[in-house]
C-alpha cells in the first residue's frame, strides 16, 4: 500500500511574493524534498498582520477569514516567516471573540500552522536538505519567530546538515534588528540606531553571510549594510541556503 503524502499548504506571504519570490520557491523545494504534497492557493494574499498591528481589526478579520477558507482541509500550513506564522498561530484565535464559529475555525488552522524550519525539524524530522552552500554564516533570530513561536534551535539544526557551512554566532543574536514593520517608519532614528548595532555584531563575526527567517528583517539589515558601504556580506533567508537557491 502506498503511503499518502502529507498535504501541506504553503503560505508564501505577500512580502515574499512582492520582494523576493525565490524564498517561496526555496520553501517549496524543501517541502517537496521532504516528501510533502505542497498546495499553493493562487488566491492567497496577506495574513492581516499589518492591519492587526495598526489596530484595524475589521480588515484583519476579513483577511484572516479569507486565509482560513483558502487553507482549510489541508494537513498543515507552513510559512517561511516567523512574523506571519506568529500572526496565524498566536493572534488568529484572538480575532473572533464575538464569533464562536469563526474562532473555532481560526483556532483549528492555528494549531496546524508552522514556521518553515520548525515544521521541517519538529514535525518531519528532516535530517537532509538539498542545499550546497559553502562558507561562514551567522544567524539573526527574528523577534516574532523567536518569541511567539520558539524558533531558535531549528534553523541551526538544519544548517548543521550542510557540511560546507560554518556557523559563527554573533553577539546578541536574539536582539531586534529595528524593523518591527511600521516601527521602522514611525521611529526611523531609533530603528537606525538598533540596526546599526545589529550590523556591527554581524560584521564582528567576519561571516560571509547573515542568515535569518523573516524577509522584513532581511530588507532592513541588508539595506543598512549597503548604505554603510558593505557590499560583501550576503543577507540570505534560511530557506534559500537550505534549498540551494542562494
Amino acid at each position: 500500500m502506498t503511503k499518502e503524502k502529507i498535504r501541506v499548504g504553503l503560505f508564501v506571504t505577500c512580502l515574499v511574493d512582492l520582494m523576493r519570490p525565490r524564498i517561496g520557491f526555496a520553501a517549496l523545494r524543501l517541502l517537496e524534498a521532504a516528501g510533502c504534497e505542497v498546495v499553493v492557493p493562487s488566491t492567497q494574499t496577506c495574513c492581516g498582520q499589518p492591519a492587526f498591528n495598526s489596530g484595524d481589526t475589521r480588515v484583519a478579520r476579513a483577511l484572516a477569514l479569507k486565509l482560513i477558507a483558502e487553507f482549510e482541509g489541508l494537513d498543515y500550513v507552513v510559512v517561511p516567516s516567523g512574523s506571519c506564522g506568529g500572526m496565524i498561530r498566536v493572534h488568529y484565535p484572538q480575532l473572533f471573540d464575538d464569533d464562536p464559529a469563526a474562532a473555532a475555525r481560526g483556532a483549528a488552522l492555528a494549531a496546524r500552522t508552522f514556521e518553515l524550519t520548525d515544521f521541517l525539524v519538529s514535525v518531519l524530522g528532516v535530517a537532509k536538505v538539498p542545499g550546497d552552500f559553502e562558507g561562514t554564516v551567522t544567524y539573526h533570530d527574528s523577534c516574532s519567530g523567536l518569541r511567539e513561536l520558539g524558533v531558535k534551535a531549528q534553523p541551526r539544526a538544519l544548517l548543521a546538515h550542510l557540511p560546507g557551512v560554518e556557523l559563527k554566532e554573533m553577539a546578541a543574536s536574539e536582539e531586534c534588528c529595528g524593523f518591527g514593520g511600521m516601527f521602522s517608519v514611525k521611529f526611523g532614528d531609533i530603528s537606525t540606531r538598533i540596526v546599526d548595532r545589529k550590523c556591527d555584531n554581524i560584521l564582528a563575526t567576519g561571516a560571509d553571510a547573515v542568515v535569518l527567517g523573516d524577509l522584513g528583517c532581511m530588507l532592513n539589515i541588508e539595506g543598512r549594510l549597503r548604505r554603510r558601504g558593505d557590499e560583501r556580506t550576503r543577507v540570505l533567508h534560511v530557506a534559500e541556503v537550505l534549498a540551494g537557491e542562494d
